[in-house]
């Protein structure tokens, strides 16, 4: 059951694997969301780069390189590890992306209402 501090990104059979996909902030808010599939499992970002807090996607949806091996931000080229999204190249090396908790319930992909804010 989807509590009431929960809210529905999407269809998680959306999120296909190898492929991420953006989600629009909040009504008054400034930052979105990402989510990802890789190796069957979906993780979700906060979608802000920790070293400038722009977000990473050049265009809707383009998150991942082109061998669809990492994240990477388009601002600068820095290059995130999808398992955990701790930075492995670019100037915020070490850094990592705001991991949100999330979990299917009922085939949707459920974050805290609040991710993002």
């Amino acid at each position: 059951m989807i509590g009431p501090g929960e809210r529905v990104l999407c269809a998680a059979e959306e999120i296909e694997e190898g492929a991420a996909r953006g989600f629009p902030a909040l009504p008054g808010r400034f930052t979105g969301l990402f989510a990802v599939r890789k190796g069957g499992e979906v993780r979700v970002y906060v979608n802000s780069c920790p070293h400038i807090g722009l977000p990473l996607e050049p265009l809707p949806n383009r998150f991942l390189d082109t061998r669809k091996a990492h994240i990477v931000c388009a601002v600068h080229g820095a290059r995130f590890r999808i398992e955990d999204g701790v930075c492995i190249s670019g100037p915020c090396i070490g850094q990592e992306l705001e991991m949100v908790p999330c979990r299917v319930e009922e085939g949707m992909l459920v974050v805290p209402a609040d991710a993002g804010e």
